[in-house]
């Protein structure tokens, strides 16, 4: 699958390693594409489950260190969805977005409705008050009767 815009994702990245007088080495290139071939959340193991599972030789400090320069070059976004688990996606270029979180299955869904940009702008002219980005989580249980996640989940 050819990426959009992976060249200047690529590119951005270089440049802020090089700013961060940081190497660029062909797993953290590696670890970046993985990132944006995926279409969905994920945290750090199944990054490293992915990575290895394509003959890979990477460790899982070289996934989190990564992790966290891609977060601080905001090329990939981090969220906290409950239970302690960090998950993360891809940023650059994508718009904002807010989620559904199963609380049965962790099933993470996307949505973006243009009234909530309205509210923030809103939000933002009473309060005198400027604001850089949002984060809008709804927790529920989806309809999802036969979800995998579900079976595993203890009630």
């Amino acid at each position: 699958m050819v990426i959009k815009n992976f060249d200047k994702i690529k590119e951005l990245f270089i440049n802020y390693l090089g700013e961060k007088k940081l190497r660029k080495t062909p797993e953290r290139m590696l670890i970046l594409e993985d990132i944006y071939h995926r279409k969905d959340h994920f945290d750090a193991d199944s990054l490293f489950i992915s990575i290895k599972s394509k003959e890979n030789r990477i460790s899982r400090a070289t996934i989190y260190n990564t992790l966290e320069l891609l977060v601080d070059c905001n090329l990939v976004s981090r969220h906290q969805f409950g239970k302690n688990k960090t998950y993360y996606e891809k940023s650059y270029g994508f718009q904002q977005h807010d989620h559904l979180i199963c609380y049965e299955c962790d099933k993470v869904l996307e949505f973006c409705d243009p009234r909530i940009r309205n509210i923030q702008d809103m939000v933002s002219e009473i309060f005198n008050f400027e604001i850089v980005k949002h984060s809008l989580n709804f927790y529920g249980v989806c309809a999802n009767k036969d979800c995998e996640g579900k079976k595993k989940a203890i009630r």
